[in-house]
C-alpha cells in the first residue's frame, strides 16, 4: 500500500504542522489536493493513540461524505487510510478569511457570510469544533468555504453549535480585535440565514453562545 500511495500522491509544499496533524498540498492522480495525516501523540499509550487516531479520523470522513452529497462548500474526500491515519482531500480554492480581514472595509460583509455559513453547516446536523478564522476560506467572488472538521460533531448538541461560536469569537478576539463589532456580524449572518423551522432555532444557539462566553470570562 505504502509503494501505491507514493505513485498516486506527489508532494508540492507542507501547509501546516500542528498537534494532531501534518498538512501538505501536491496532487492526488494527477489532482490538485491535500494530504492530512494525523501525528502519532506520544504522551499517550500506543493502543490508546492508535484507537483515538481511529475513531477521530473516520467521523471526519462520515462528515466530509455527508456534507459532500449536499454540495455543502467543504473539501471532498478523495481517499482514506484508517489504519495509518491518513486521508486525501481536494484542494479549496481560495484563501483563509484572516488575510481578507486585514481590510476593514470588507471584515463586515465577510463575517457576516461567515455567519451564514455556520448556521447552514448547523442547519445539516453537524457542529465543526474549530472554527477559527484559518479554517475558513474565501474565494476572489466572496463565497465561504470551511476546513478541517477534525473535531467535528455529527448530531451535535445545543452546547456544541455554542461551541462554534465562542471558538470563532475568541478567535476574532484575539487574533483581529481592530475590527469593530466582529462577532455581532457573524450573528447577524447567522440569523439571517436561518430556516425557520429547524430546531435549535438561531436565537437559542446564540443564547447559549452568551451563556458559554459568559462562563469563559468567570471563570477567567
Amino acid at each position: 500500500m505504502a509503494d501505491l500511495f507514493f505513485q498516486y500522491w506527489k508532494e508540492s509544499e507542507v501547509i501546516h504542522i500542528g498537534a494532531e496533524a501534518r498538512v501538505t498540498s501536491g496532487f492526488w492522480l494527477g489532482i490538485p489536493a491535500v494530504l492530512k495525516s494525523r501525528r502519532r501523540r506520544g504522551y499517550r499509550h500506543p493502543e490508546l493513540d492508535s484507537r483515538l487516531t481511529k475513531s477521530r479520523i473516520l467521523v471526519e470522513a462520515k462528515v466530509l461524505s455527508r456534507l459532500q452529497l449536499t454540495d455543502f462548500p467543504s473539501p471532498r474526500l478523495l481517499e482514506l487510510n484508517q489504519d495509518d491515519g491518513w486521508m486525501v482531500l481536494s484542494k479549496i480554492v481560495g484563501s483563509p478569511i484572516c488575510e481578507s480581514l486585514v481590510d476593514k472595509s470588507a471584515g463586515n460583509k465577510d463575517l457576516e457570510r461567515v455567519g451564514a455559513k455556520i448556521r447552514e453547516l448547523h442547519e445539516l446536523g453537524f457542529s465543526h469544533g474549530d472554527l477559527t478564522t484559518h479554517n475558513i476560506m474565501m474565494d476572489d467572488n466572496g463565497n465561504i468555504s470551511l476546513l478541517d472538521f477534525g473535531l467535528s460533531r455529527i448530531s451535535p448538541e445545543l452546547e456544541h453549535m455554542g461551541q462554534d461560536l465562542q471558538v470563532l469569537n475568541e478567535c476574532l478576539s484575539a487574533s483581529h480585535s481592530d475590527l469593530d463589532n466582529a462577532v455581532e456580524e457573524v450573528l447577524r449572518g447567522y440569523r439571517n440565514a436561518s430556516n425557520s423551522s429547524f430546531s435549535p432555532s438561531p436565537e437559542s444557539v446564540i443564547s447559549r453562545f452568551n451563556e458559554i462566553r459568559n462562563r469563559v470570562r468567570y471563570m477567567g
